[in-house]
């Protein structure tokens, strides 16, 4: 089998060519032309795809969860008529586009509500089942891992400016770039009350600063230097927090999902649907 590694094929011409069973990873395909190709059975797993344009195309079967901005189909941007749709489904949704400190504060009660019947659902599963991926993605105990990578980011180092928020358990998206200075040990498995205490005091964190933020602040905008991560410059605070929102909001549905498959009891609380968008710090 052959490999391409760390090389320059800008400009190649593949004709003819089985690419079948390939693997593809950290590849740039910015401004690539795919004629007459077969993509049956494809995964593409934080993909960036800006400027894209399909013709002649068939979709069918075709599964798409991701952020969707100006997505026309047949002539139709059809964004916002699933951004509806999602808000009808899951009423709470639309209180992760928070304009003032208090709807901050209830977006984030919210969250914390809806997570305590998600973790009550993980534990009726055996807890060898919370450190299984499920067409893989990330195992629950990864996902509660990587929202503690999340907040410390986002709300540790974005809002407060430590310069190492991190904890060990803590775990980056698999994407991360290399100059990241933290580094994880992915395939670790901690246990699910290990996890939960740090996710409780990641949580506390949160709770203070959404407690104390004012107008004020949000209006403000951030700056963060170094090698790692976020890197921000003049950066508004306030999408900071949104970022942490949403976090939180789609990682809780990609559990769901993955706890369904897992066999995990259904919880008592509302709104266990399908999940539409990816990580992407």
């Amino acid at each position: 089998m052959r490999e391409f590694i760390d090389e320059d094929l800008s400009g190649a011409t593949f004709e003819r060519t089985s690419l079948e069973g390939a693997h593809f990873r950290r590849v740039r395909f910015t401004d690539a032309d795919l004629r007459h190709v077969n993509l049956s059975g494809v995964m593409v797993h934080g993909a960036y795809l800006e400027r894209t344009r399909l013709r002649g195309v068939e979709l069918v079967d075709v599964s798409i969860d991701g952020d969707l901005q100006n997505v026309t189909i047949n002539g139709v941007d059809v964004a916002p008529l699933i951004e509806a749709e999602l808000d009808r489904r899951m009423p709470e949704r639309a209180l992760m586009r928070p304009e003032a400190p208090e709807g901050f504060r209830l977006a984030w009660a919210t969250l914390e509500r809806l997570w305590q019947g998600t973790v009550a659902r993980a534990r009726t599963l055996p807890p060898d089942k919370l450190h299984e991926s499920v067409d893989g993605e990330w195992s629950f105990i990864q996902t509660l891992r990587h929202l503690g990578f999340a907040t410390a980011a986002w709300v540790g180092r974005g809002v407060r400016g430590e310069d190492s928020p991190w904890h060990p358990m803590d775990l980056p998206w698999d994407e991360a770039p290399d100059w990241l200075t933290f580094r994880a040990d992915r395939e670790s498995r901690p246990g699910l009350e290990d996890v939960l205490e740090l996710r409780r005091r990641r949580q506390d964190m949160v709770r203070e600063v959404l407690a104390e933020l004012t107008d004020d602040q949000l209006a403000m905008t951030v700056t963060r230097t170094g090698d790692d991560w976020p890197r921000l410059d003049n950066y508004p605070l306030r999408d900071c927090l949104l970022v942490v929102l949403n976090e939180e909001w789609h990682h809780r549905l990609f559990a769901e999902r993955d706890l369904t498959v897992l066999g995990a009891e259904p919880s008592t609380g509302r709104h266990q649907t399908e999940p539409e968008t990816q990580e992407g710090q």
